[in-house]
């Protein structure tokens, strides 16, 4: 089953489940994490009663996030390519802790976007990133879990952007903290998500900008599985319903790696004007416009 939120001309926000080209909304109201917490019935059920009703054209709505607005978001860093090229990119060389445990940072859900919204350039950066990721979400409350007890707890996957400012990233490393603005600005996530039963081990996962293809990987590359990951994030703590679990980004599947292996002058970092579409199988496609930035305000003023 594919499940989006959208937003109406009324405004109103809506759970609906996809049938064909068509959604159909849950004629509740109800959120799509109120549909969570159990074995996955009550999505099957609110399907049924969905499915009974008259389906909406989504070329007529605004299409969310599918949690418009999670509990929590952790990203990891699961794919050994990219680490081993984003590393080099850096000057560094992969930790060999990083092979016995997964990492991961937590970013800003209300910084969330829709997959067909426009992204704006962190304010100041010159280097500016997207990230091809898939991001599992939370459907069973849990803690201190194992990898296979954790991997029942997964409702469904969503295509997820971590969009990245890599000069102001590489600045507030230097203190130790971080990554924080450097990925404060935007996640994109959607169209929908998928339940696991439907999405593809091998999922291809590709991204161009501007009609020209950059980055090409499989979901199958993972280093770190997805139970793993939140058998990990639940370690002394727990995970509720909606929260989101970042793969990382696959391998390619970003341009400060691109521009490592490739050089800059052909995989330049973003500007406003360019368009930048990123793909997985079974979870639809991330349609975004790149639009500039805030201006940067002074924190303090300048001595005179």
């Amino acid at each position: 089953m594919r499940w989006s939120s959208y937003a109406g001309a009324d405004g109103v926000v809506r759970t609906a489940v996809w049938h064909a080209d068509r959604l159909h909304p849950v004629p509740t109201g109800t959120s799509l994490v109120e549909l969570l917490g159990d074995d996955g019935t009550r999505l099957r059920e609110a399907a049924e009663a969905a499915l009974r009703e008259p389906g909406v054209d989504p070329a007529t709505v605004t299409l969310l996030p599918p949690v418009p607005r999670p509990p929590s978001i952790r990203d990891f860093m699961a794919f050994e390519e990219h680490v081993v090229t984003a590393s080099a990119a850096i000057g560094l060389q992969v930790d060999p802790l990083w092979y016995s445990q997964p990492v991961f940072y937590f970013t800003n859900p209300a910084a969330l976007r829709g997959a067909h919204d426009p992204v704006a350039i962190s304010p100041g950066s010159c280097a500016f990133d997207y990230e091809l990721e898939v991001a599992a979400v939370i459907g069973r409350e849990g803690s201190d879990l194992t990898p296979d007890a954790a991997a029942q707890h997964i409702a469904g996957y969503v295509l997820f952007c971590d969009w990245s400012a890599r000069d102001l990233q590489g600045e507030e490393m230097k203190l130790n903290l971080g990554p924080a603005k450097g990925k404060d600005s935007a996640s994109s996530c959607g169209p929908w998500m998928l339940t696991p039963d439907e999405l593809p081990a091998a999922a291809e996962m590709t991204a161009s900008v501007n009609g020209k293809p950059y980055s090409a990987g499989s979901l199958d590359a993972l280093y770190w599985t997805f139970g793993e990951m939140i058998a990990y994030a639940s370690r002394g703590t727990r995970v509720v319903p909606g929260d989101l679990i970042g793969s990382g980004t696959v391998g390619t599947g970003c341009i400060l790696e691109l521009s490592r292996v490739h050089g800059a002058d052909a995989y330049p970092y973003l500007v406003p004007g360019d368009r930048v579409r990123l793909e997985v199988g079974g979870l639809g496609a991330i349609d975004a416009a790149v639009v500039e930035g805030a201006p940067v305000h002074p924190l303090r003023k300048e001595s005179t």
